[in-house]
């Protein structure tokens, strides 16, 4: 079965004093995720703003990525409740 989706994020950044917050949010079209990140500037360090950007938003994109891993594996583990009390062999061919 051949299927496309498109799935949207959208990351909203901003900086203060330092400090640059991120907040990613994925739309899957039924639901929404929302990660944050943060990235503070070391008062040693030169202030990169796009530094601060990167981090950031890398860990707001990190945060949904766990959170949409760990929506897979609650879903690969209610698929095989049924088999619980039996041999289990991999649902789909993913082990969880």
């Amino acid at each position: 079965m051949a299927r496309t989706l498109e799935w949207k994020v959208r990351l909203f950044l901003s900086e203060e004093n330092g400090t640059t917050k991120a907040r990613a949010v994925l739309d899957t079209g039924g639901a929404a995720l929302t990660g944050l990140g943060v990235a503070r500037c070391s008062p040693d360090d030169l202030d990169v703003p796009e530094i601060g950007d990167e981090l950031a938003a890398g860990r707001a994109l990190g945060d949904v990525a766990q959170q949409l891993l760990g929506i897979a594996e609650r879903d690969i583990h209610d698929m095989a409740a049924p088999l619980r009390g039996r041999a289990r062999e991999p649902v789909l061919g993913w082990p969880t």
